[in-house]
């Protein structure tokens, strides 16, 4: 069992929060009890009871964390030059593969069910997000570098359609892979979006760390 009584508070407390994350984005939430939440957190009891008093205590910190962790997911939509339309491309792509590994369905239902003003909050961070795409989405359409089509097509896609590509049950259906799958939503995207003459924007040797890394974060939690 870690000890943090060498950390400040605030470090210790999101410390803490991490781990429980790692179960509750697999196995929800709803059947936790405390003893099983401080074993989550890999700490003792006592220790716990010093940072948070009560299951709702931990609920609401742990989605005041994701809260932080959506509004974090910067894509600049200002930016003057052509050329970055490639890069904040592949950022997105990045930003929603890991955002569906971080917030997970599971998750989500044991939230709206047990805590729907706290649901209120997720979705509310999620719009705020959405809305930022949506601005990325018509400055590159105004500027003539991506294909005129439906932003909220576009949005449901990464909504719903990405969310049932990177399950096991699709991957094993489909005889396929997490990386193949991953590859084919990109350039399916790259292709839906960007007009044939801008796709030289997008440089696809710098895929290789962003899936190296989505890969490594999804290793143990989707295959």
């Amino acid at each position: 069992m870690e000890r943090l009584t060498d950390q400040s508070p605030n470090k210790s407390k999101s410390k803490m929060l991490k781990k429980l994350a790692g179960v509750t984005k697999k196995e929800g939430f709803q059947s936790l009890r405390m003893d099983d939440i401080a074993k989550a957190m890999d700490v003792s009891r006592a220790t716990m009871y010093k940072y948070f008093s009560s299951k709702d205590e931990v609920v609401e910190a742990l989605v005041g964390t994701y809260e932080d962790y959506i509004d974090g997911l910067v894509l600049e939509t200002t930016q003057g030059e052509e050329s970055s339309f490639g890069t904040r491309f592949q950022r997105l792509f990045e930003q929603s593969i890991m955002l569906i590994e971080s917030v997970t369905d599971v998750f989500l239902r044991d939230l709206q069910l047990a805590y729907p003003e706290l649901f209120g909050h997720i979705k509310e961070a999620m719009h705020r997000r959405e809305r930022k795409m949506v601005e990325f989405y018509q400055d590159g359409m105004k500027r003539g570098v991506f294909n005129q089509v439906n932003v909220k097509f576009l949005l449901l896609q990464d909504d719903v359609m990405l969310r049932e590509i990177l399950t096991a049950k699709y991957i094993m259906f489909n005889e396929t892979t997490l990386e193949q799958v991953l590859r084919d939503y990109y350039d399916f995207k790259k292709v839906q979006l960007f007009k044939a003459e801008k796709l030289a924007l997008v440089n696809d040797t710098e895929l290789e760390p962003i899936m190296e890394h989505i890969l490594q974060k999804y290793k143990q939690n989707v295959v």
